[in-house]
């Protein structure tokens, strides 16, 4: 417990810098590294022909970011499919066979990275470089991208403008994914992860038999995998083998990797709408604030004590979430499995099946739970083996996709049930709902509500159709409960964005491949149009006065408010087929 203590409190000394220096870049202020990056962006804007400062509506802004990630797409598939070529394929990987290089290209740009292959051994590194890491910077900035444009719709500052998809995208990559990557990588490559174009290397064991070493380009690969929330490993076993994250430390930067730009996604999110209202305070107000003092001061001292903590109420809500879900998957990984206690065997480590011994039974249960909190995917234990309720927090937390989430993803989810939690409130007492100064009426409502109801009806829908067809049902390795909970991580999994999965689930066929794409693809894009027509219908509207009635969303008590809708919502939703499964093996285990 000490561990995870001192981890989450090193996190959180960390993210309010990087979220200040990221607020910076979404809002076009200076930086102590403009003189630099100006020209780089300069230079790129020419080559591409971006007109950074030609505005864009939501709609504009939304068919722009779809498009560019559709030409990628398309892009992307034609080189998984001729990789064959000796170029940059010093193992002689073949071409990948067309269903699974759908699902690979449609995973990779959906910033899921779901791999229903092993990187060794399916991909050469063309593709490892010009696919699947390109693509990870490119999912994380188009993500990035359109929680800043959210963001800006939020703070309404025009009618119409939430920015220039191409710009953003530009400013994110490089001055934000970019230049971390390169010092995360110099770290990695410190601790002993591999970065070369050599072919795989042959060895003697000491038992006398042969094992191949996996080299290439690794520590490129998985510090943009977790500093993007991608989570695709270069390897089969991802972060659990050594080559991909060999030492302690490594462990911690790829955790730090993964968590920071989520939270600064939220630290952002309360600075940009504090900005929006500094100029929005009536002079009524300034009166007798400070006697001489001047006005700009003043006001800008009253926005900071009445706007300024909108992110910390998220942020507060997204931390309960994620503190309850950590404390439930650690205490049930340390009790152990009943079942070899029975047989006499100690279970005084906790339940270590699956488990590296270098992490034990707290680093992979906080790696588990953020990386299933914050969307990356990447795993450094087995899910697989974790005990019922251990595996369901994982699962949930997918569900739920609102646990600070991917880049910017997170806390647009967040915001739609923010959105409604103040509709449900304004209900109770007989009030028109309010949020950020503005009214929530019934197009919100309609747009919120359909964005709410598409992430269950994907894993539900698409889980029913897996267990109601053989071809479903042929890629399911456990009987009964446990392998109900692998279809339901596999479509969690998908439509969240995440990538990790049950590894039991024989998903390498058309029936798994096609589906899984399909659900990768809506969950990503419908949910994100959705968002930003809801920011787009807000920025429309004119603000309104506060009064005695109004819901204060900036403080702690709206933050629990907000963690009951969603564990609400989630119970409706889920608790039935969560019953089904992870509960009732849990219940038929310690029976």
């Amino acid at each position: 417990m000490l561990q995870i203590a001192l981890t989450i409190l090193i996190y959180l000394i960390l993210v309010i810098p990087v979220g200040i220096y990221v607020y910076h870049i979404a809002a076009g202020k200076h930086t102590f590294a403009d003189p630099v990056f100006n020209r780089i962006d300069g230079v790129i804007y020419k080559i591409c022909g971006i007109r950074p400062q030609n505005s864009m509506d939501w709609k504009r802004y939304a068919v722009s970011l779809v498009l560019t990630n559709g030409a990628m797409i398309l892009l992307g598939y034609i080189i998984l499919r001729i990789q064959s070529i000796g170029l940059f394929n010093p193992n002689g990987i073949g071409a990948m066979e067309e269903s699974l290089s759908f699902n690979t290209i449609i995973s990779f740009m959906t910033n899921t990275n779901l791999q229903h292959y092993s990187g060794e051994t399916g991909l050469s590194y063309l593709s490892q470089m010009l696919v699947i890491i390109f693509m990870m910077f490119v999912s994380a900035a188009s993500g990035y991208a359109a929680c800043v444009a959210f963001i800006r719709g939020l703070a309404g500052k025009t009618k119409d403008n939430v920015g220039n998809f191409f710009a953003d995208l530009v400013r994110i990559t490089t001055r934000v994914l970019l230049p971390f990557s390169v010092i995360g990588g110099m770290l990695l490559v410190w601790q002993g992860v591999p970065q070369n174009f050599s072919g795989n290397t042959v060895v003697d064991t000491i038992e006398g038999a042969k094992q191949i070493i996996a080299m290439g380009p690794v520590a490129a690969l998985e510090i943009i995998k977790h500093l993007g929330t991608n989570g695709g490993g270069f390897l089969g076993a991802n972060s659990a083998t050594p080559i991909e994250n060999p030492t302690i430390l490594s462990n911690l930067i790829e955790l730090y990797s993964m968590m920071l730009l989520p939270g600064a996604c939220v630290i952002t999110f309360g600075k940009m709408v504090r900005d929006r209202r500094r100029n929005l305070l009536p002079d009524s107000l300034l009166e007798d604030s400070a006697a001489g003092a001047p006005k700009a001061r003043v006001r800008k001292g009253l926005t900071e004590w009445m706007y300024g903590r909108e992110g910390r109420s998220i942020f507060a809500a997204m931390g309960i979430l994620f503190l309850i879900g950590m404390g439930v998957c650690f205490w049930a990984e340390s009790q152990g499995n009943p079942a070899l206690a029975e047989m006499g065997l100690s279970q005084s480590m906790g339940s270590m099946e699956g488990k590296e011994v270098r992490f034990g039974v707290a680093q992979s249960s906080l790696f588990t739970t953020v990386t299933t909190s914050f969307t990356t995917g990447t795993v450094n234990n087995m899910h697989d083996t974790l005990t019922p309720l251990g595996g369901m927090i994982p699962m949930l937390h997918m569900m739920l996709n609102v646990v600070f989430g991917g880049k910017g993803v997170g806390l647009m989810n967040m915001i739609t049930y923010a959105v409604l939690a103040v509709f449900i409130s304004g209900l109770m007492i007989g009030r028109t709902p309010e949020y950020l100064g503005k009214k929530i009426e019934g197009r919100e409502m309609k747009l919120a509500a359909l964005c709410i109801i598409i992430h269950p009806l994907l894993i539900l829908a698409f889980s029913a159709l897996a267990v109601g067809t053989q071809a479903g049902l042929a890629g399911i390795t456990n009987p009964g409960y446990h392998g109900l909970s692998q279809v339901l991580y596999e479509f969690a999994s998908s439509a969240a964005n995440n990538g990790s999965g049950f590894e039991g689930l024989a998903d390498n066929t058309l029936f798994w491949n096609i589906t899984t794409g399909l659900v990768m693809f809506f969950g990503r894009y419908l949910s994100m149009i959705l968002q930003l027509a809801i920011a787009g219908s807000l920025m429309k509207k004119r603000f309104v006065s506060e009064s005695t009635g109004t819901l204060h969303t900036d403080t702690m008590s709206f933050a629990v408010i907000l963690v009951f809708v969603v564990y609400i919502f989630a119970a409706l939703t889920f608790f039935p087929v969560l019953a089904l499964g992870p509960v009732a093996e849990h219940l038929t285990l310690w029976a």
